[in-house]
C-alpha cells in the first residue's frame, strides 16, 4: 500500500505575521578569551535565512505549494535580503516598510554544532499603525484556501482579531502559531499549534495525559476553537478536537540536530496539506513527518516532498499515530505497520465499566504481538446485545478510557451486532477473546484463519464483571433509599 500524497501544486496559503531574518555566524572555537571566561569564535561562514512567518512561507513553497507572505519590515538591507531569498524560493511577498523600526534579525553564533549565543536586533512594531496590513489581508484572503497567522509577539499581528473575523466571514480555515498567554486574542480560530511550554503557561502544569486532554478541551471551548495541536518535543504531537478523542503522533526520530524553526515547518506543512483537501488528521501526520526531517538539519531549514516520502518508503523509521481512529485510517496504518514486520493483535467488546479483569486481559492480549487494536460496540450495538439499560457509558467515553491505557494502541468503533466484518477488513494476525468460548465459535475467527492468522481464548480474571459491578451499585442504591 502507498500513501496518497497531496497535490501541493493546487494548495494556496496566505501567511501573515512577524517576519525576521535568521542570521548564522559559523566558526571554529579552540581557546578562551583572556578578557573574560568566554570562548573565542573565529568566524568563517555567514548564512542568512528567512525566519518567523517567512520560514513558514518557505516551508510551504518547498512543497510546491503557493504561499503569499504579508508582514512588516524596516527599510534596510535585512529587508532586501529577505525579499530576494523569498523571491528565489517562489514565495510571493508583500511587505509594508516601516521607517521607524528595523527589520528583526536574530543572530546566532555557532561552533562545533553548538549555539554559543543568540543576539536579537529588534524593535517591536507594537506602536505601528497596522491598518495597511489589515487591508492587504482583506484584499488577498479570498484568493487563498487557508490563512496562517504566525505570531512571535513582535507587533505585526496587532489586528489579529479583525483578521480572524475576515477569514471566518468567508469560511477560510485559520491556523495560528500562538505566542504569550493572551489566547483570548485567538478566539474563533480553527486551529492553534502551541508547544507544550506555551500550552502549560496558559493552563498550568499537566501531571498526566488526562489532565492535558481535559485542559485542552477547556481551551477549545473557552476560545471557540475547532482544534488544538500541542507539539511536545520528544513526545511528538497531540491533536485535540472539540468533543472528540485525542490523537497522538509519536516523535519520528531520536536524532535531534537543531530545533530552530521546527514549529514553522509543522504549521507550514499542515496548512499546505489542509489547503490541498487533506483531513486534519492526515495533515498532522505529514507535518509530524516533516518535523522529523528538519530537526536533523542545521539552522532554519525546510523540507520537501521527496524527503518526506523517503521516510515513509523506509518503513522502519515511522512511528504511527495511536488512539481512536476510524476504520479506513486504521487499515492504512496497519498495512504500513506490517511493512515493519510487526504483528497485530485484535480484540473486541463493550467495555462498559472498565475493571481489573479488563486490564489483565488486555495486558495479556498485547503480549501476543506488537500492536493491540480494541474494537468497541457502538451504543446501538450494545443495546441490542445487552438490553435497553446498557451501555452505562457512551461509546465516546468508553473509547476514551481504553485509549488512555498504555497497552492499547488503537481503538475503533463498530456498529453491527458482531465485529466479523471489521475483523475481516482489518485482518489481524491474532484475534483474541476472553471467556469460555470455543475458538471456532468466535465471531471473525474463520476470516482470520483464512488469512493465516491465529485465534486465542484468554481467561478473564475471576470475580470481575461489568454486570456484577452494575448490579452491586443498584443494590447499594436500593439499600440507601430504604
Amino acid at each position: 500500500m502507498t500513501i496518497v500524497f497531496p497535490s501541493f501544486s493546487k494548495s494556496s496559503v496566505l501567511v501573515v505575521g512577524d517576519v525576521m531574518l535568521d542570521r548564522f555566524w559559523y566558526g571554529s572555537t579552540d581557546k578562551i578569551s583572556p578578557e573574560a571566561p568566554v570562548p573565542i569564535v573565529k568566524i568563517n561562514k555567514i548564512i542568512d535565512r528567512p525566519g518567523g512567518a517567512a520560514n513558514v512561507a518557505m516551508n510551504i513553497a518547498a512543497l510546491g505549494a503557493q504561499p503569499r507572505l504579508l508582514g512588516l519590515t524596516g527599510v534596510d538591507e535585512a529587508a532586501n535580503i529577505l525579499k530576494k531569498q523569498l523571491d528565489q524560493s517562489n514565495v510571493k511577498c508583500n511587505f509594508i516598510p516601516i521607517n521607524t523600526c528595523p527589520t528583526i534579525i536574530k543572530l546566532r553564533v555557532m561552533s562545533r554544532n553548538q549555539q554559543i549565543i543568540r543576539l536579537d536586533f529588534e524593535q517591536y512594531f507594537h506602536n505601528v499603525d497596522t491598518t495597511k496590513l489589515l487591508k492587504q489581508v482583506e484584499f488577498y484572503l479570498p484568493k487563498y484556501k487557508v490563512l496562517v497567522l504566525s505570531d512571535y509577539a513582535k507587533g505585526s499581528l496587532n489586528s489579529i482579531e479583525e483578521m480572524i473575523k475576515l477569514a471566518r466571514y468567508i469560511n477560510i480555515p485559520i491556523i495560528i502559531d500562538p505566542k504569550g498567554i493572551q489566547f483570548s486574542r485567538y478566539k474563533g480560530a480553527t486551529l492553534l499549534t502551541p508547544n507544550i511550554s506555551e500550552f502549560e503557561s496558559i493552563v498550568g502544569f499537566c501531571r498526566n495525559e488526562k489532565t492535558l486532554i481535559n485542559r485542552a478541551q477547556e481551551i477549545i471551548i473557552d476560545y471557540n476553537l475547532s482544534a488544538l495541536l500541542i507539539t511536545r518535543s520528544e513526545r511528538g504531537m497531540t491533536l485535540c478536537t472539540r468533543n472528540a478523542a485525542p490523537l497522538h503522533f509519536p516523535t519520528q526520530t531520536k536524532e535531534v540536530h537543531d530545533v530552530i524553526g521546527a514549529g514553522d515547518t509543522v504549521i507550514g506543512v499542515l496548512s499546505a496539506a489542509l489547503s490541498s483537501g487533506k483531513s486534519l488528521k492526515k495533515a498532522c501526520f505529514l507535518a509530524n513527518l516533516a518535523a522529523s526531517v528538519v530537526i536533523k538539519k542545521s539552522g532554519t531549514s525546510t523540507t520537501n516532498l521527496n524527503e518526506i516520502k523517503s521516510i515513509i518508503n523506509s518503513h522502519t523509521h515511522i512511528n504511527f499515530p495511536y488512539g481512536i481512529l476510524d476504520e479506513k485510517t486504521l487499515k492504512q496504518i496497519i498495512s504500513l505497520v506490517r511493512n515493519k514486520g510487526e504483528k497485530i493483535v485484535m480484540t473486541n467488546g463493550v467495555f462498559d465499566i472498565l475493571h481489573p479483569g479488563h486490564i489483565s486481559y488486555l495486558t495479556n492480549a498485547k503480549k501476543l504481538g506488537d500492536k493491540l487494536i480494541v474494537a468497541v460496540n457502538s451504543d446501538g450495538s450494545t443495546k441490542r446485545l445487552k438490553g435497553e439499560t446498557r451501555p452505562i457509558n457512551t461509546l465516546e467515553k468508553r473509547m476514551l478510557v481504553l485509549a488512555a491505557l498504555s497497552v492499547v494502541d488503537w481503538v475503533v468503533p463498530f456498529h453491527e451486532d458482531t465485529p466479523a466484518r471489521l475483523i475481516a477488513n482489518l485482518s489481524p494476525d491474532f484475534l483474541v477473546k476472553g471467556g469460555d468460548y470455543h475458538v471456532c465459535d468466535i465471531e471473525g475467527s474463520q476470516e482470520v484463519f483464512k488469512n493465516g492468522g491465529k485465534v486465542h481464548v484468554l481467561n478473564f480474571k475471576t470475580g470481575c464483571s461489568s454486570s456484577n459491578i452494575i448490579n452491586a451499585i443498584k443494590r447499594k442504591s436500593k439499600n440507601d433509599i430504604n
